[in-house]
Protein backbone atom coordinates (compact mmCIF):
# COMPACT_ATOMS: atom_id res chain seq x y z
CA UNK A 1 0.00 0.00 0.00
CA UNK A 2 3.00 2.48 0.77
CA UNK A 3 5.15 2.13 -2.37
CA UNK A 4 1.44 2.95 -4.09
CA UNK A 5 0.91 6.29 -1.53
CA UNK A 6 4.72 7.13 -2.18
CA UNK A 7 4.51 6.53 -5.98
CA UNK A 8 1.51 9.18 -6.00
CA UNK A 9 3.66 11.86 -3.72
CA UNK A 10 6.82 11.63 -5.44
CA UNK A 11 8.48 10.00 -2.45
CA UNK A 12 12.00 8.25 -2.89
CA UNK A 13 13.30 5.80 -0.43
CA UNK A 14 10.26 5.18 1.15
CA UNK A 15 10.76 1.83 2.09
CA UNK A 16 13.64 2.77 4.27
CA UNK A 17 12.95 5.97 5.27
CA UNK A 18 9.99 8.23 4.87
CA UNK A 19 10.98 11.63 3.99
CA UNK A 20 10.24 13.85 0.70
CA UNK A 21 12.79 14.80 -1.48
CA UNK A 22 12.75 18.49 -1.07
CA UNK A 23 15.36 20.95 -2.18
CA UNK A 24 18.40 21.21 0.07
CA UNK A 25 17.42 25.33 0.50
CA UNK A 26 13.97 24.52 1.68
CA UNK A 27 14.94 22.29 4.02
CA UNK A 28 11.60 23.26 5.99
CA UNK A 29 9.57 22.01 2.26
CA UNK A 30 7.86 25.68 2.40
CA UNK A 31 6.99 25.41 -1.22
CA UNK A 32 5.19 22.11 -0.99
CA UNK A 33 2.26 24.06 -0.66
CA UNK A 34 2.84 27.28 -1.51
CA UNK A 35 0.90 27.32 -4.41
CA UNK A 36 -2.34 25.66 -3.16
CA UNK A 37 -2.28 28.27 -0.22
CA UNK A 38 -2.68 30.96 -2.42
CA UNK A 39 -5.79 29.72 -4.18
CA UNK A 40 -7.08 29.24 -0.36
CA UNK A 41 -6.35 33.14 0.84
CA UNK A 42 -7.76 34.24 -2.58
CA UNK A 43 -11.17 32.57 -1.44
CA UNK A 44 -11.79 35.11 1.41
CA UNK A 45 -13.63 34.28 3.76
CA UNK A 46 -12.31 31.28 5.78
CA UNK A 47 -15.87 30.32 7.79
CA UNK A 48 -15.08 27.26 10.17
CA UNK A 49 -12.07 26.16 8.04
CA UNK A 50 -9.76 23.31 9.88
CA UNK A 51 -6.61 22.49 8.97
CA UNK A 52 -4.58 18.96 9.63
CA UNK A 53 -0.79 19.72 10.94
CA UNK A 54 1.50 16.85 10.45
CA UNK A 55 3.91 14.41 8.96
CA UNK A 56 3.20 11.12 6.88
CA UNK A 57 0.65 10.34 9.31
CA UNK A 58 -1.22 13.18 8.50
CA UNK A 59 -0.23 13.49 4.66
CA UNK A 60 -1.30 9.75 3.91
CA UNK A 61 -4.77 10.23 5.43
CA UNK A 62 -6.10 11.92 2.49
CA UNK A 63 -4.76 9.73 0.02
CA UNK A 64 -6.11 6.42 2.29
CA UNK A 65 -9.44 7.83 3.05
CA UNK A 66 -9.94 10.73 0.86
CA UNK A 67 -13.57 10.78 1.43
CA UNK A 68 -12.80 12.17 5.01
CA UNK A 69 -11.21 15.31 3.79
CA UNK A 70 -13.56 15.90 1.28
CA UNK A 71 -16.93 15.58 2.67
CA UNK A 72 -15.70 17.37 5.66
CA UNK A 73 -13.58 20.53 3.64
CA UNK A 74 -10.38 19.96 6.10
CA UNK A 75 -7.50 20.95 4.51
CA UNK A 76 -4.48 18.92 4.88
CA UNK A 77 -1.09 20.05 5.22
CA UNK A 78 1.48 16.67 6.00
CA UNK A 79 4.37 16.05 4.76
CA UNK A 80 6.41 13.03 4.99
CA UNK A 81 9.52 12.83 7.50
CA UNK A 82 9.02 15.59 9.00
CA UNK A 83 9.60 16.98 12.59
CA UNK A 84 8.14 19.67 14.66
CA UNK A 85 11.32 22.07 13.86
CA UNK A 86 9.99 21.89 10.39
CA UNK A 87 6.73 22.21 11.15
CA UNK A 88 7.40 24.96 13.35
CA UNK A 89 8.88 26.96 10.65
CA UNK A 90 6.24 26.30 8.09
CA UNK A 91 3.05 26.98 10.70
CA UNK A 92 3.19 30.43 9.59
CA UNK A 93 2.24 29.94 5.74
CA UNK A 94 0.86 26.94 6.33
CA UNK A 95 -1.80 27.24 8.87
CA UNK A 96 -1.69 30.67 10.45
CA UNK A 97 -1.36 32.33 6.60
CA UNK A 98 -5.15 30.43 5.70
CA UNK A 99 -7.13 31.38 9.14
CA UNK A 100 -8.34 28.39 10.27
CA UNK A 101 -10.99 28.10 12.53
CA UNK A 102 -8.96 25.34 13.93
CA UNK A 103 -5.52 23.42 13.42
CA UNK A 104 -5.17 19.78 14.24
CA UNK A 105 -1.33 18.99 15.45
CA UNK A 106 -0.08 15.52 15.11
CA UNK A 107 3.45 15.41 15.15
CA UNK A 108 6.63 13.98 16.85
CA UNK A 109 7.21 10.77 15.97
CA UNK A 110 9.75 11.59 13.72
CA UNK A 111 11.80 13.49 16.19
CA UNK A 112 11.65 10.08 18.41
CA UNK A 113 13.42 8.78 15.33
CA UNK A 114 15.73 11.43 14.91
CA UNK A 115 14.75 12.44 11.29
CA UNK A 116 16.72 15.53 11.27
CA UNK A 117 18.84 14.29 14.77
CA UNK A 118 18.92 13.70 17.91
CA UNK A 119 15.21 15.48 20.54
CA UNK A 120 14.76 15.37 23.95
CA UNK A 121 11.25 14.80 24.81
CA UNK A 122 11.06 18.27 26.08
CA UNK A 123 12.83 19.58 23.11
CA UNK A 124 9.72 18.16 21.05
CA UNK A 125 7.07 19.13 23.72
CA UNK A 126 8.18 22.72 23.34
CA UNK A 127 7.92 22.99 19.38
CA UNK A 128 4.46 21.15 19.54
CA UNK A 129 3.69 23.97 22.37
CA UNK A 130 5.07 26.70 20.12
CA UNK A 131 2.62 26.13 17.42
CA UNK A 132 -0.40 25.66 19.73
CA UNK A 133 0.72 28.99 21.03
CA UNK A 134 1.32 30.27 17.89
CA UNK A 135 -2.22 29.52 16.40
CA UNK A 136 -3.68 30.80 20.03
CA UNK A 137 -2.34 33.93 19.50
CA UNK A 138 -4.11 34.23 16.22
CA UNK A 139 -7.38 32.85 17.26
CA UNK A 140 -6.96 29.94 16.04
CA UNK A 141 -7.90 27.40 18.38
CA UNK A 142 -5.27 24.22 18.51
CA UNK A 143 -6.48 20.35 18.90
CA UNK A 144 -3.28 18.82 20.07
CA UNK A 145 -3.14 14.64 18.99
CA UNK A 146 -1.24 12.19 21.21
CA UNK A 147 1.81 10.27 19.40
CA UNK A 148 0.69 6.54 17.72
CA UNK A 149 2.37 3.33 19.30
CA UNK A 150 5.21 2.34 17.52
CA UNK A 151 7.46 -0.54 18.90
CA UNK A 152 10.25 0.34 16.81
CA UNK A 153 10.80 2.11 13.29
CA UNK A 154 11.48 0.26 10.10
CA UNK A 155 14.03 2.64 8.80
CA UNK A 156 15.72 3.70 11.77
CA UNK A 157 16.33 0.14 14.14
CA UNK A 158 17.57 -0.03 17.31
CA UNK A 159 15.77 3.42 19.22
CA UNK A 160 12.98 1.86 20.92
CA UNK A 161 10.53 4.43 21.05
CA UNK A 162 7.79 3.20 23.40
CA UNK A 163 8.60 5.19 26.04
CA UNK A 164 9.67 8.25 24.59
CA UNK A 165 5.84 8.29 22.91
CA UNK A 166 3.88 7.94 26.56
CA UNK A 167 6.31 10.47 28.02
CA UNK A 168 5.24 12.73 24.25
CA UNK A 169 1.52 11.72 25.04
CA UNK A 170 1.80 12.55 29.06
CA UNK A 171 3.33 16.12 28.28
CA UNK A 172 0.77 17.01 25.55
CA UNK A 173 -2.23 16.01 27.63
CA UNK A 174 -0.70 17.85 30.75
CA UNK A 175 -0.75 21.23 28.59
CA UNK A 176 -3.65 20.44 27.11
CA UNK A 177 -5.49 19.82 30.29
CA UNK A 178 -4.02 22.98 31.89
CA UNK A 179 -4.70 25.52 28.69
CA UNK A 180 -8.58 24.19 28.35
CA UNK A 181 -7.49 22.61 24.71
CA UNK A 182 -9.00 19.49 23.28
CA UNK A 183 -6.64 16.25 23.12
CA UNK A 184 -7.50 13.82 20.85
CA UNK A 185 -5.93 10.05 22.65
CA UNK A 186 -5.19 7.87 19.14
CA UNK A 187 -2.47 5.77 21.39
CA UNK A 188 -5.11 3.79 23.88
CA UNK A 189 -7.26 2.32 20.95
CA UNK A 190 -4.50 1.70 19.23
CA UNK A 191 -2.01 0.33 21.77
CA UNK A 192 -0.50 -3.24 21.69
CA UNK A 193 0.22 -5.25 24.40
CA UNK A 194 3.82 -4.41 23.21
CA UNK A 195 3.45 -0.71 23.78
CA UNK A 196 3.32 -1.23 19.76
CA UNK A 197 0.59 -0.55 17.07
CA UNK A 198 -1.92 -2.69 16.48
CA UNK A 199 -1.18 -5.43 13.21
CA UNK A 200 -5.16 -4.26 12.19
CA UNK A 201 -4.76 -0.65 12.48
CA UNK A 202 -1.31 -0.82 10.60
CA UNK A 203 0.99 -2.78 8.01
CA UNK A 204 4.46 -1.87 9.17
CA UNK A 205 4.23 -0.74 12.79
CA UNK A 206 4.08 3.22 12.36
CA UNK A 207 1.47 4.22 9.46
CA UNK A 208 -1.80 3.51 9.74
CA UNK A 209 -4.40 1.52 7.25
CA UNK A 210 -7.32 2.51 6.46
CA UNK A 211 -9.04 0.77 9.65
CA UNK A 212 -6.53 2.72 11.83
CA UNK A 213 -8.06 5.80 10.17
CA UNK A 214 -11.65 4.76 11.15
CA UNK A 215 -10.42 4.38 14.70
CA UNK A 216 -9.18 8.17 14.67
CA UNK A 217 -11.49 9.74 12.30
CA UNK A 218 -14.07 9.37 15.04
CA UNK A 219 -11.62 10.27 18.02
CA UNK A 220 -10.63 13.70 15.88
CA UNK A 221 -14.05 14.73 14.43
CA UNK A 222 -15.18 14.95 18.37
CA UNK A 223 -12.40 17.09 19.33
CA UNK A 224 -12.94 19.47 16.18
CA UNK A 225 -16.89 20.20 17.21
CA UNK A 226 -15.81 20.84 20.40
CA UNK A 227 -13.22 23.19 19.22
CA UNK A 228 -15.49 25.14 16.81
CA UNK A 229 -18.38 25.20 19.78
CA UNK A 230 -15.67 27.00 21.99
CA UNK A 231 -15.33 29.46 18.88
CA UNK A 232 -18.79 30.70 19.01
Amino acid sequence: MFKKIAAIFGITGFLTMPVTTIAQDDWANLSKYKQQNEAIKQTGNSGNRVIFMGNSITEFWSVTDSRFFDENKYINRGISGQTTPQMLIRFRPDVIALNPAVVVILAGINDIAHNTGPATVEEIAGNIISMAELAKANNITPVLCSVLPAKEFYWRPGLEPKLQIIQLNEMLKLYAGKNNLQFVDYYTPMVNEEKGLKKEYGDDGVHPNLAGYKVMEPLVQEAIRKALHSNE
